[in-house]
């Protein structure tokens, strides 16, 4: 093959299922290309978790395609073309990605690669719906997701892309220096990150392994068990899926397989429920783009947060007070990932009984969790505060104490938590009712060993329901 195709890798780091490898694969020698572009990206910019996933998945992807992926940090409008001209390519394959900063870049990248005669192929290697197929009959988008997952399901799932790596893949020449991945400066300067290896291994047959343990450990249980921390019954995929180092379909298709080989097929669509969820905010944010700025719902536009850096500070340090919402932050940063219900708990705390702006939480967890996903991150704290799409009743408030008894938290707490380990569980979830003698034999001091309550959750939840009958 003398013609030479360059690959655009981004949020599709996998040789399995990728559908712009494959195209590229069949039509002669390929040019593998990741560019870190913090250009264009703005306020969108992948935040230090983030960047140490990227890290190490790039070293995944690169060892799998022989060291010959070709790595670079720059405005891809200005270096895709110039890999074109030097490498002698005539075409170009991507998968599409749908951040709005995104969308705008690569119209732009491929009307100027057209000009200069160019044949510029995108391909869906990142959603089971692209957002312009999953709609009303009248041609809009969801706002609610009951409506949007039923008419996904009446749409299908195309697993015409599920097929092993090209059979036949013929790479150009790479001549960048063996160091070429920890040239692009990815891993923070303080090493906080070193838990972040006990739990997850980036690349795609990381991802492999953890959709593996989780079919085989996990998914018997998961509409369950999915609710309780100390449990191991998520998937964890979050981060795979997000920077594309396994496919959606592949994930639904091999759960959907699991459940009917072990009849938990219950479980199993409540599994891929999850999955639809994740589609949802893909497809508010095409349709809404401005949802990381704007309140989906204009009348929170006048709510009263409160803006208190030390409110702040103490909520992403863990030190609340409240022991469920502490071990999620610490979870947090520890691991680069928090339990879904915990994040639920911790959000709502935040913005209701702290009355600290939803964006605030946003900004944090975004350079903190591995799984950072512009859509998934907005959408979900849109939804915690009330303002988002389907965020009804919008008024909830989740009190984290009763959270941390119906879901047995205690072994969760203790674990991240702990300075309360020596607390008997039922009094681990509230150690400020606890009574004297049992805080003097676990070794705690109120005040100095761990916090006392930051705020009272009855005073907070109020003045947080009368914030809202302000709203018109």
């Amino acid at each position: 093959m003398s013609n030479t195709i360059l690959v655009w890798f981004r949020q599709d780091l996998r040789l399995r299922d990728n559908p712009a490898l494959h195209a590229a694969a069949s039509k002669g020698t390929v040019l593998p290309v990741y560019i870190l572009d913090d250009v264009h990206a703005g306020d969108a910019a992948m935040g230090a978790a983030s960047r140490w996933w990227l890290h190490h998945s790039l070293q995944s992807l690169d060892k799998s395609l022989g060291g010959k992926l070709q790595v670079f940090a720059g405005d891809p409008l200005q270096l895709i073309p110039r890999l074109m001209a030097e490498s002698g390519a005539d075409a170009i394959h991507w998968n599409r990605c749908y951040e709005p900063w995104q969308i705008k870049r690569d119209g732009e990248l491929k009307q100027r690669l057209k000009e200069d005669g160019a044949e510029v192929f995108s391909h869906n290697g990142l959603l089971i719906w692209e957002p312009w197929t999953n709609l009303k009959k009248d041609e809009t988008p969801y706002k609610v997701f009951t409506p949007f997952y039923r008419n996904g399901l009446s749409l299908g799932v195309d697993n015409s892309q599920l097929c092993d790596m090209p059979a036949e893949l013929h790479l150009a020449d790479c001549k960048q220096s063996p160091d070429k991945i920890d040239a692009l400066e990815l891993l923070p300067s303080i090493p906080w990150y070193e838990g972040f290896t006990e739990h997850f291994t980036p690349g795609e047959s990381g991802a492999e392994q953890k959709l593996d343990k989780f079919l085989c450990d996990g998914i018997a249980d998961y509409k369950q068990g999915r609710d309780y921390p100390a449990m191991e019954k998520v998937s964890r995929l979050s981060p795979h899926l997000h920077f594309g180092e396994i496919s959606p379909q592949r994930v639904w298709q091999q759960a959907h397989e699991a459940g009917m080989h072990s009849s938990v097929e219950t479980q199993a669509e409540h599994f891929q429920r999850e999955l639809a969820w994740r589609e949802f905010s893909y497809s508010l944010l095409y349709h809404f783009p401005t949802l990381t700025e704007d309140n989906m719902n204009s009348r929170f536009d006048s709510f009263p947060w409160m803006e208190d850096a030390a409110l702040l500070n103490i909520w992403q340090k863990g030190e609340t007070g409240y022991p469920l919402v502490d071990a999620g932050m610490r979870e947090l940063w520890t691991t680069g990932y928090m339990h879904n219900r915990v994040r639920m708990v911790v959000g709502s705390f935040l913005v209701k009984n702290l009355m600290q702006h939803w964006q605030q939480g946003a900004k944090w967890f975004w350079d903190c969790l591995l799984d950072a996903d512009l859509a998934n991150n907005t959408c979900s704290w849109q939804w915690v505060a009330g303002c988002g799409a389907d965020a009804a009743p919008y008024f909830r408030i989740f009190n984290p104490l009763t959270q941390s008894e119906k879901f047995e938290a205690a072994a969760y707490i203790k674990r991240y938590v702990p300075e309360l380990a020596k607390l008997p569980d039922k009094l681990v979830h509230n150690p400020s009712n606890a009574p004297q003698q049992e805080l003097e034999a676990a070794g705690i001091r109120l005040g100095k060993d761990y916090p006392e309550p930051v705020v009272d959750l009855k005073e907070s939840r109020e003045r947080a329901l009368a914030a809202y009958k302000t709203l018109n």
